[in-house]
């Protein structure tokens, strides 16, 4: 690398860092006063507070916020160059405005790497245990609320729930059927069924099982039955950001078996796995945008161009939410939905690169 390239990726990753120290000093003053009650209501202890949460905390909301401060610190430092001229007398030395752009993806390159491995690996730990704490002292335990449930347990064998008290962990009007050859061959149907936590297993209550061979049909019933179902109380205590504390090769697997389960979240889960891989992408093309829109030296200083930076960054995330909510309703696919604010801004940034000042 020319000491050029050092000089832009020094400037580059120093105001990307110090910029982000900043904002997450502000986010953790205003956490902490937000949440200060809860600490002191549910006695949580200050090692817990401070190695637990905070410790977890600073590194997923940086990690949340990177691409943007990304786009803030190109923009910043760029247009302070552009505004003392360096911009111009580095083009006027013969340097192309794609040699230019060098370094500065060498930097994103960098970042980018990082990001991708916070976000699969290092995130999703520190996640687990500020989810613990959060469960423990701030957050009320988990209401499950869901109706008519209907889920696939095991290969052909169904499940259905009206309703389940994850409180007292009795479920009501359970019923469970075996499809072979698309055909119903078993089929249980009983008035509740109830968790027993000495031997682990579920009693069905006030039951009546219906089975058919060929042309012949057979019905039994009774008052309790024990059984054992793939299927744990705990399943019915899980909060929707569970996975925010599952690695990369862990969501995948848990979206599988979700899929084979018949899950009606399975766009959100798969929202969370494409944005991992998107957000640190999002990175090339918000570095883009800005090196081509504080390039040019403009009166006023860099207010203007800082100004118009934010304004196409809060865009850009008003894109992520509008295409998540719709991947979330089931109108546009989950991969799709991610990738579109990357593919608007990386056409908005390929025509601000072109018509750059060169």
């Amino acid at each position: 690398m020319k000491i050029l390239d050092k000089y832009i990726i020094k400037k580059f990753l120093g105001t990307f860092f110090f910029s982000l120290a900043l904002i997450i000093i502000i986010a953790v003053i205003f956490d902490i006063s937000e949440k200060l009650d809860d600490f002191i209501e549910r006695k949580a202890p200050m090692k817990a507070i401070v190695f637990d949460y905070y410790f977890n905390f600073i590194p997923y909301f940086a990690n949340l916020f990177a691409p943007l401060f990304v786009f803030i610190a190109v923009i910043f430092f760029t247009a302070k160059m552009a505004a003392n001229t360096e911009i111009v007398a580095i083009l006027n030395s013969g340097i192309s405005f794609r040699r230019l752009l060098y370094p500065y993806f060498l930097a994103a390159t960098f970042l980018a790497g990082l990001s991708f491995y916070f976000n699969g690996w290092v995130i999703p730990h520190s996640n687990k245990i500020k989810l613990n704490f959060e469960n423990q002292y701030i957050k009320n335990p988990v209401e499950f609320k869901d109706r008519n449930l209907h889920r696939q347990i095991s290969p052909g064998v169904y499940m259905y729930l009206e309703g389940y008290n994850n409180t007292e962990n009795v479920g009501y009007r359970f019923s469970l059927e075996r499809i072979e050859d698309g055909k119903r061959n078993w089929f249980l149907n009983s008035d509740r069924i109830v968790w027993d936590s000495t031997n682990s297993k579920w009693r069905i209550e006030n039951y009546y099982i219906r089975t058919i061979v060929g042309f012949k049909e057979s019905i039994r019933s009774g008052k309790s039955l024990d059984t054992t179902l793939s299927i744990k109380p705990t399943d019915f205590k899980r909060r929707l950001n569970i996975i925010d504390a599952m690695d990369t090769p862990t969501l995948t697997k848990f979206i599988q078996e979700e899929i084979a389960q018949g899950s009606e979240n399975i766009n959100t889960y798969l929202i969370e796995k494409y944005r991992r891989i998107a957000v640190p992408f999002s990175t090339f093309i918000l570095m883009l945008i800005g090196v081509s829109l504080s390039s040019k030296k403009v009166r006023g200083g860099i207010g203007v161009q800082l100004g118009f930076g934010i304004f196409l960054s809060f865009t850009y995330i008003l894109f992520q939410q509008f295409s998540n909510t719709f991947a979330v309703n089931g109108s546009i696919p989950p991969l799709i939905a991610v990738w579109i604010p990357n593919t608007i801004f990386a056409f908005i940034a390929l025509y601000l690169t072109r018509v750059a000042p060169k």
